[in-house]
């Protein structure tokens, strides 16, 4: 019966089980994400050699004019060594540690989760996953709130491969906005692209124009119509009015359109 019960355990049957609990699963960027992991055994004794956490998140890649999404690891986090689990015996081992400040927001369809398993020698290993929220830092807030506040709407959020703006991680969460009031006519998008660090917000802008005659149309053929803009935001500057930030952020999209 225990070689039996041994080869069930090694296809998932009768085996241990895993499930992380989470103290807050709506955090922000750079926050602490913590709580507890339960680990019970099974029907029979298990090494168990290894406890791993990631944090992980899609992104869309384009590969022969089709987008496919991969996955990205944002945190690896080993929680505990090998020991031994016996039948029905429950093991708690809590955990902490930050969300990464450039952790995507989970606005739309965005995903991030926590995914937790026990390495186990031949077995299957069993896992948790977790979904976690992730709100706007305030300053990220603030920004948002002012592009809105000069007349544009936020209409798509994704994360896009890029290896050139992507820093730590191979991607970059755009968020699109399209003009409602004087900008229409004017710009076909505005896209704006956060890279959050402890002490600042370094904002990243592109404004694309609309193609007028057929200097615009050769323009926008080549690109040549997308132009970056760049700002960063400090505690003092979050200390501002969202009215003086979206007059400063108004200004900036009027030189830019000269």
């Amino acid at each position: 019966m225990s070689v039996f019960k041994k080869l069930l355990a090694s296809v998932g049957i009768g085996s241990a089980k895993v499930d992380a609990r989470l103290h807050n699963d709506s955090l922000m960027p750079g926050e602490t994400l913590s709580g507890e992991v339960h680990i019970v055994g099974g029907d029979v004794s298990q090494e168990i050699d290894d406890i791993y956490m990631f944090v992980v998140t899609h992104y869309e890649r384009e590969y022969d004019d089709k987008k496919v999404k991969e996955e990205c690891v944002l945190v690896k986090h080993r929680l505990a060594e090998r020991f031994l689990l016996k039948p029905e015996e429950t093991k708690i081992i809590p955990f902490a540690f930050p969300l990464p400040y450039e952790t995507p927001l989970t606005i739309g369809r965005q995903p991030v989760y926590l995914r937790t398993g026990l390495d186990i020698k031949n077995a299957i290993d069993p896992g948790d996953s977790d979904y976690i929220e992730v709100r706007p830092h305030p300053w990220m807030s603030k920004v948002l709130d002012a592009v809105k506040q000069i007349g544009f709407q936020l209409y798509k959020v994704d994360c896009e491969y890029n290896r050139y703006l992507g820093r730590t991680y191979p991607f970059v969460q755009e968020f699109e906005f399209r003009p409602t009031g004087k900008y229409r006519g004017r710009l076909d998008e505005l896209e704006v692209i956060f890279f959050l660090r402890r002490d600042e917000l370094e904002v990243l802008m592109q404004v694309d124009k609309r193609a007028r005659g057929l200097i615009g149309a050769l323009e926008e053929a080549f690109n040549m119509d997308e132009r970056y803009v760049r700002f960063r935001l400090t505690a003092a500057d979050a200390q501002r009015s969202t009215g003086e930030l979206a007059q400063a952020i108004d200004q900036t999209i009027q030189r830019s359109l000269r």
